[in-house]
């Protein structure tokens, strides 16, 4: 799926939202967890922690931002996201482990290939207690297709033909041509339904601070203070009795600056928090307040190549830039050695119900580029570039960004190619993934890509031809060829073989230049248990897991 990255999605990803690899546990090849600067940190992935030993009156959680929105249709980073997966619902359900089950819409059918049918779930109410029914399913899917919206979640739909009620329980989303990637997409924010009354009612204000949401999920949106703080309280009414909240009340208190959030986290004045910095793992450990986890994540860190009509338009250039970059030392730099360096856009993760041979083709049967300097000045001479200038662009974020600029230019540099970095203000960074006109001129800039379905198709509909993420406008008819052909193959194991053919052209080509990919750390304090870390807290009810330890 195509869509927009705004600075929060973007911003936090340098080191610390990057994905791993599979959900076995691995660790760092060199680990020490003294906290030292100069040693990497012990780091296994976490997909289960201990069952809850009974319910708790309240849990307050730590959030790095407060949210955007939590209209689901601009919902799409990591703030809004957290809240609003606790509140709202999506037809289907992404869970921790990446599987895609029922939620909102009881069952799908896709009689023909043209079609989905959802048949809605009974007994559903809303949190003012109005039922669920097929016409909310119908308003709420619809916002996505209406330009006045301006949905971030517009590309999911840009096949859709219609979305019509076709029984008292059945809603029929026809496109307009195969798509085997809406359905998929159902389990995220695209997904999400709301009443239709009170869409119709709250207007503009639908989703903000004073107009709230009025959704399904096991938590009710019960207060917003703006700038400070977000409570939602248990949904009594909740239909799904095995994810019924097991807290009465949920604050998000909003702490961006992150020194304040690690010295609340170590003194147990909040319960926990996503996404904590990597340089305060091994003081979190030592705090004794809780425990610091590491969680699978969909997340590939990459630099985007921007402008293929100057030196990086020829692909030995790109791969020479790639072998320079001394990847593993910028991830020890940047991420005290948590993650690994890779060769390609996905992680496993995403891989699912891929069959035996598209993971080998995807995973081994591709380039590898080792550090080799010397190798890659070779390209260069012969490429004919050297002397030339590119353009990097960064931001004033944080140290990750400063190591990963460095480390690129640094790589540049060895290889006979020039370097101009230039710094830009967080929002003008953010412009870069938004406005075509922002990236004129430059030639590279970091992103960390995260997917929000479980099929690594979703990475390759952004890099097809014309596609609005697709930065510098790569462009390979067979790439686009193979990649709507698996978008048009229902059979996961059929389109997963596709699909592995795409990342094999990727990989041979580098549109993009891949870095590394790590887990998502997150604190979970010493009064609470019971979730399955995984970076489906965007779309899983993760908060309703949580009770007494």
């Amino acid at each position: 799926m195509t869509r927009t990255r705004t600075l929060r999605a973007v911003v936090l990803g340098a080191a610390t939202l990057l994905a791993v690899g599979a959900l076995t546990a691995c660790s760092s090849p060199s680990g020490d967890d003294a906290g030292k600067d100069d040693k990497n940190i012990d780091w296994e992935l976490t997909t289960e922690t201990a069952a809850p030993k009974g319910d708790i009156d309240e849990i307050t959680w730590a959030n790095y931002s407060e949210p955007y929105s939590l209209d689901y249709a601009y919902a799409f980073d990591y703030s809004d996201n957290q809240v609003l997966a606790n509140v709202c619902e999506s037809l289907l359900r992404l869970n921790p482990d990446f599987t895609l089950t029922p939620s909102l819409a009881e069952s799908f059918d896709h009689p023909t290939p043209l079609t989905w049918v959802y048949t809605v779930r009974d007994g559903v109410t809303f949190h003012d207690g109005t039922p669920l029914t097929a016409d909310d399913v119908v308003a709420s899917l619809s916002r996505h297709l209406d330009p006045a919206v301006g949905s971030s979640w517009y590309s999911v739909y840009q096949n859709v033909a219609s979305i019509e009620k076709t029984g008292d329980r059945e809603v029929t989303v026809t496109m307009k041509s195969p798509d085997s990637q809406f359905n998929l997409s159902m389990g995220g924010s695209a997904g999400v339904i709301e009443s239709a009354k009170t869409l119709a009612e709250k207007g503009a204000d639908y989703g903000n601070s004073t107009g709230g949401v009025n959704c399904t999920g096991p938590f009710s949106l019960t207060e917003w203070k703006s700038g400070e703080s977000i409570t939602l309280t248990r949904y009594d009414d909740y239909w799904d009795e095995g994810l019924k909240a097991k807290s009465k009340s949920f604050e998000f208190v909003f702490m961006g600056d992150s020194t304040a959030r690690v010295n609340a986290l170590k003194s147990g004045s909040v319960d926990g928090s996503w996404m904590i910095p990597i340089e305060a793992v091994p003081t979190l450990r030592a705090s004794g307040k809780g425990d610091a986890l590491f969680a699978p994540s969909t997340a590939v860190g990459d630099i985007v190549i921007s402008n293929l009509d100057g030196p990086l338009g020829d692909v030995r250039v790109r791969k020479a830039l790639l072998m320079a970059i001394d990847r593993q030392g910028m991830l020890d730099a940047a991420a005290r050695g948590v993650g690994e360096v890779t060769d390609v856009f996905t992680s496993e993760n995403v891989w699912g119900e891929a069959s035996d041979a598209a993971r080998t083709a995807a995973f081994d049967d591709v380039e590898h580029y080792g550090y080799d300097v010397a190798a890659a000045k070779k390209l260069i001479e012969e490429a004919g570039v050297e002397g030339e200038t590119l353009t990097y662009v960064t931001a004033p974020i944080g140290n990750d960004f400063a190591v990963i600029s460095q480390a690129v230019s640094a790589a540049a540099q060895s290889i006979g190619l020039k370097v101009k970095v230039e710094s830009v203000s967080p929002a003008a960074y953010t412009a870069l993934f938004s406005d075509p006109s922002a990236r004129e001129g430059v030639d590279m800039f970091y992103t960390s890509w995260y997917l929000s379905s479980p099929d690594a198709l979703e990475m390759y509909s952004v890099l097809r031809t014309g596609e609005f993420s697709n930065y510098g406008g790569w462009s390979n008819p067979e790439f686009d060829e193979v990649v709507n052909q698996a978008i048009a193959t229902d059979d996961p194991k059929a389109r997963s073989e596709l699909t592995a053919k795409a990342q094999q052209i990727a990989n041979a080509e580098l549109p993009w230049l891949p870095l590394s990919e790590g887990p998502i750390p997150l604190f979970m304090g010493e009064r609470v248990t019971g979730m399955q870390p995984s970076m489906a807290f965007l779309y899983y009810p993760w908060a309703a897991t949580l009770g007494a330890r």
